[in-house]
């Protein structure tokens, strides 16, 4: 009677952890790229001021981006699907690709936003910089964490 008592909470015990991981991987609604644009823009209108004509010349770059974001999300979870991890090379010609785009897009938006504009614009991504960092941080904390526990 012990043993089975011990076994269905071992086994409760299984399910419970099993669920709440599968729960942390689900984060938030998944929205297109058509809505994911259309709230960026909104966003950066709010945050700085536009015009009409801005938001319109802003839409097609923050839909390509998005876009660009998405094929690149699918192509990392394919990656991790087929248990395989990208070369040396193929990481420099991603991150160069990356920072390549990024100077583009900054040099787009110097075009379209005005000087008080365009600084307010990269105060705001200096921030998201900054936020992405501490996320980052914290996950590593977090996975360090998880690491010694597997350990004992």
């Amino acid at each position: 009677m012990k043993k089975i008592a011990s076994i269905l909470v071992l086994v409760f015990t299984f399910t419970l952890t099993t669920q709440a991981q599968e729960k942390r991987r689900e984060r938030g609604p998944k929205l297109s790229v058509e809505q994911h644009t259309d709230l960026a823009v909104k966003k950066m209108t709010l945050a700085l001021d536009l015009s009409e004509k801005q938001q319109n010349e802003i839409a097609p770059l923050l839909k390509a981006q998005a876009s660009a974001k998405k094929a690149g999300m699918e192509k990392r979870i394919e990656m991790r699907k087929n248990n395989t991890k990208p070369t040396a090379d193929e990481i420099y010609a991603m991150k160069s690709k990356q920072l390549d785009n990024q100077i583009a897009f900054k040099n787009k938006m110097k075009n379209i936003l005005n000087k008080e504009q365009f600084e307010k614009f990269e105060k705001m991504a200096k921030r998201r910089m900054a936020k992405g960092k501490q996320m980052k941080m914290k996950m590593m904390q977090k996975k360090k964490k998880m690491a010694k526990k597997d350990r004992e």
